[in-house]
């Protein structure tokens, strides 16, 4: 008898404000309104309407006939759940109290925090999510979901660490190899559960597609596909949301999702839990040193970090641990979603990147960076040592040092004295002289970053190797004054 196991996402994120300018005036007490978008609940409400009440009304009805399945809910989701729609919440919590459905930990927050260097607050936002499970369900989760199924062996070894049962992954090619993604593996002593990304993305993404040449995906044909494939069991994850949001109502993604458990049913297709597939008997042991995820083709890290400007903003969350005095708001600013709308990327995952962010890529990046660089300040101002955390403090791109030459922007910016230490390695040669010849650098430094004694260092320095040693020096001062 053939098995699936199915799991869905169901995440929405705190978007932030894209109007957000910097006012001094704003009291403590304003600053999450501020930072975050108005339309973060309009935006709710309408995935309530058209999918979370709809969508969980028919998983419910399916649930007592027998289907199976299991859902991984975000912190960020539930929060607002509790603040605007507690009718979808307690849906929620009927298909979470059902003895066929399982409830699945991820980061509360639905992070990127697995990705930092150091994995303290990876392991904090877990066992927070585990809790709130707990607190909201009455459900300790055995079952692991990292944000976007991003998965490497660092990942595999703390999740094994917090004593979980299995972890899921994505199957792709490069890690199975020759195998198939349709049986349980194992890393490292725990259970690993291959998504099966093609048949998922027949749902998530090809659902309505009409020029696919599978058009229409009618319930029985997919049932057909499930039932044939070879495999111990198949995972199917998709976005909850998939049903009635990014698939309308109007294609039949409702109508699919009710008629699939039937027809599943008929052709002797066994629909089990997480926890029932991490018992199956292992594969084959695997290992992944690279980072992998369920994004775009790729399927690495670059759905978050492929460009220049993903890669500042989050070494720039990173560092900004060293002085946040509000942890809620800087684990709101690792969401996942944050660095997804900054993505340059063309294409068809260009394409999906559109669908969700709200800006172009550069103004998604310019609202972080200035909600980021204005709440550090916030933060600095409180700490004992401001001038030593001013001095190391990111920049919103009005105050950021930008490298020009005589023949114009050379394409390098420094939203931080750590990043202008690192550019200054790489500029080419005639935008230092450009901006040595003018006093750009010192300037930038005593205004700016506020640090005169630097600026005055770099004064007296003529040449590259100079300078980097001046910035260096006075970098590593202060992060050792901070510690």
């Amino acid at each position: 008898m053939a098995k699936v196991c199915f799991g869905f996402e169901v995440h929405q994120p705190f978007r932030l404000n894209s109007e957000f300018v910097v006012n001094k005036v704003i009291k403590k007490k304003d600053i999450r309104e501020i930072y975050f978008s108005d339309k973060n609940r309009e935006i709710l409400e309408r995935v309530i309407e058209k999918c979370y009440i709809p969508a969980t009304e028919i998983i419910l009805n399916s649930l007592d006939q027998g289907f199976h399945c299991a859902l991984s809910i975000s912190g960020t989701l539930i929060e607002q759940l509790e603040m605007w729609g507690k009718d979808a919440l307690q849906l929620f919590t009927q298909v979470a109290a059902h003895k066929n459905a399982e409830v699945l930990s991820q980061t509360y927050y639905h992070s990127l925090a697995s990705l930092f260097t150091e994995k303290d607050e990876f392991k904090e936002q877990i066992q927070l999510h585990r809790q709130l499970m707990k607190d909201t369900f009455g459900i300790m989760p055995a079952v692991f979901e990292n944000t976007e199924f991003i998965f490497n062996n660092e990942i595999v070894s703390i999740v094994k660490q917090l004593e979980f049962d299995a972890i899921f992954s994505e199957g792709v090619e490069r890690v199975l190899g020759w195998r198939s993604p349709n049986y349980t593996y194992s890393c490292q002593g725990i259970s690993v559960l291959m998504r099966n990304y093609q048949l998922s993305d027949d749902i998530a993404f090809r659902f309505s597609n009409r020029e696919w040449n599978q058009n229409p995906l009618t319930a029985n044909k997919y049932a057909s596909w499930i039932a044939t494939t070879p495999g111990d069991c198949i995972t199917i994850f998709i976005d909850f949301e998939t049903f009635g949001e990014h698939q309308w109502k109007e294609s039949g993604i409702l109508e699919f999702l009710r008629w699939l458990p039937i027809e599943l049913e008929e052709k002797a297709v066994e629909c089990i839990l997480p926890s029932a597939a991490a018992k199956i008997e292992p594969k084959d042991e695997i290992s992944v040193p690279d980072t992998t995820s369920w994004a775009d083709v790729e399927k690495d890290s670059s759905a978050w970090l492929g460009n220049n400007k993903q890669i500042t903003a989050f070494k720039s969350l990173e560092r900004a641990k060293s002085f946040i005095k509000n942890k809620m708001i800087w684990r709101y600013l690792q969401t996942s979603d944050l660095f997804h709308y900054m993505s340059s990327k063309c294409g068809s995952c260009g394409d999906v990147h559109s669908y969700f962010r709200q800006e172009e890529p550069f103004e998604s990046f310019a609202t972080f960076m200035r909600v980021l660089s204005d709440f550090e300040e916030r933060s600095v101002t409180t700490m004992r040592i401001r001038k030593v955390a001013f001095g190391l403090r990111c920049l919103p791109p009005e105050k950021a040092f930008h490298f020009y030459s005589h023949f114009g922007y050379t394409g390098y910016s420094a939203y931080s004295l750590d990043e202008f230490a690192e550019q200054l390695e790489i500029v080419p040669a005639d935008s230092i002289t450009y901006h040595t010849d003018r006093n750009d650098f010192s300037k930038w430094i005593e205004n700016v970053i506020g640090d005169i004694q630097l600026a005055s260092d770099i004064r007296r320095c003529s040449i590259r190797y100079e300078i980097v040693e001046a910035v260096n020096r006075r970098r590593e001062y202060l992060w050792n004054r901070l510690k």
